[in-house]
């Protein structure tokens, strides 16, 4: 048995190998591919080149565990130990030079996300954590705890989502009721969103549409600093689709009667 703290290294060594294949081609001239025949899924030789990197680390040091990720599939994903991988979190604005884009990758144990971390080689940025001992950051040679912030009413609450149009036409509309009740929304920060709401500066994402490996990674590193990430009804994220992390759980009521479609 392992606690989850003894991952931690790991995971540290997951992000350097996917660093060393995606910061060479980061704000370089590389090749953009698109996965999607009708609409725009994008994909570079980063992403695919450090979920390459991760799955031979893992391989190697815990042959006994399965992999799922964004780019190569799944392997042994019935195994009670599985890594879920999203290489790069944020690949539209990798492309556009931005770095608001992360490396994700998580631990699910019997189908529970366990431990995770969100990394941002370029700006030198390591989220990580686990609900049972808690989420820190490491940052220039420092590693502190996180925490949420508190924020009891939606009136004072950062609000966030990636990009409007990800909601389909019947949830739009409950998007922007809650937005119209937020203090404050943002768009266009992917997994760095769910990191802010860890750390305190953001209060609520709010998305739809999203692959379990989009999101694994982050439910640990939030459930860590005190806050929840669930489905818009309450249930278990881990799957994707409708994703809605809070910092304050006080707001729940209030964020869940606004999504109900």
């Amino acid at each position: 048995m392992h606690s989850m703290e003894s991952f931690f290294p790991f995971l540290h060594r997951l992000a350097d190998v996917a660093a060393e294949a995606i910061l060479p081609r980061f704000r370089a001239a590389i090749a953009v591919d698109n996965k999607l025949e009708a609409g725009f899924d994008p994909v570079t030789e980063a992403d695919r080149g450090a979920e390459r990197a991760m799955r031979d680390l893992i391989r190697k040091t815990y042959p006994e565990h399965g992999i799922i990720g964004e780019e190569y599939g799944a392997e042994g994903e019935d195994r009670s130990h599985v890594w879920i991988l999203d290489p790069v979190d944020g690949t539209r604005a990798f492309i556009c030079g931005l770095p608001l884009w992360g490396c994700l990758t998580g631990l699910l144990i019997d189908g529970k996300p366990a431990a995770g971390m969100m990394s941002q080689p370029y700006v030198g940025e390591r989220f990580f954590g686990s609900a049972e001992t808690g989420s820190f950051l490491a940052h220039g040679g420092e590693t502190g705890p996180i925490k949420v912030r508190a924020c009891a009413a939606l009136d004072h609450a950062h609000i966030s989502t990636t990009d409007p149009n990800i909601f389909t036409a019947a949830e739009r509309p409950a998007f922007e009721r809650l937005s119209a009740r937020a203090r404050l929304t943002r768009y266009g920060y992917d997994c760095y969103a769910y990191a802010m709401v860890a750390m305190g500066g953001m209060d609520c994402v709010v998305e739809s549409g999203l692959k379990p490996y989009d999101i694994a990674a982050l439910i640990p590193i939030i459930e860590g600093a005190g806050g929840a990430v669930t489905g818009w009804d309450g249930g278990p994220a881990a799957g994707g689709g409708r994703i809605l992390a809070l910092g304050d759980k006080r707001l729940t009521p209030e964020v869940e009667a606004l999504l109900a479609t």
